[in-house]
């Protein structure tokens, strides 16, 4: 269902499932997506998905640094949406709600994702 992408930090390039569970994002070595950044706190984000409204929220866990989402810090619950960009530390993921096969499918996607980040040149 939907999945993360960490698109700047030591870990560029990961990929991870998230399906339709909820997950926690942070140092800790313990959670399913652990991101090793100082800014980063052990606990940092939550992202949950609501069967009821078929959408996926996230959540500052009372991280020091905060969450940033599209360059806005979030201070309550949050809806994310296909290609949001989410900031912790000084690391960003990219959220986006497709699932992928395996990890050559996701990291193709990640590939055209960061095509889109460069500039156009006219000449």
């Amino acid at each position: 269902m939907a999945s993360l992408f960490i698109i700047s930090g030591d870990q560029k390039g990961d990929y991870y499932p998230i399906g339709v569970r909820t997950i926690v994002v942070g140092r800790d070595e313990a959670l399913p997506v652990q991101v090793l950044d100082d800014l980063v706190s052990r606990k940092h984000l939550q992202i949950r998905y609501d069967a009821r409204e078929g959408q996926y929220h996230a959540l500052d866990m009372k991280s020091k640094h905060g969450v940033f989402i599209n360059e806005k810090k979030v201070d309550e619950e949050a809806v994310l949406l296909d290609g949001d960009e989410i900031l912790i530390g000084q690391t960003t993921l990219l959220f986006t709600e497709k699932n992928f096969e395996d990890w050559e499918s996701a990291r193709s996607h990640f590939k055209k994702v960061g095509e889109r980040m460069r500039p156009t040149h006219i000449q």
